[in-house]
């Protein structure tokens, strides 16, 4: 997985909590990445993907 596509990922993640399609519970899922991807992640893109899965363990009840 590209660092463009992961960045996409997250970004598209993090836009709301309700969509046209639902609530953030019914459209997102939690983001669980390899230990070779995690190791390329920006500083950036590791919190923000950290801040999506503490939203989803909030609101929805993940665990990890």
């Amino acid at each position: 997985m590209g660092k463009g596509l992961i960045s996409a990922v997250i970004v598209a993640a993090l836009c709301g909590c309700t969509t046209a399609k639902g609530s953030f519970c019914a459209v997102s899922s939690p983001l669980r990445l390899s230990g070779k991807t995690v190791d390329t992640l920006s500083d950036e893109e590791a919190r923000a993907l950290l801040a999506h899965n503490r939203k989803g363990a909030k609101l929805c009840g993940w665990r990890p």
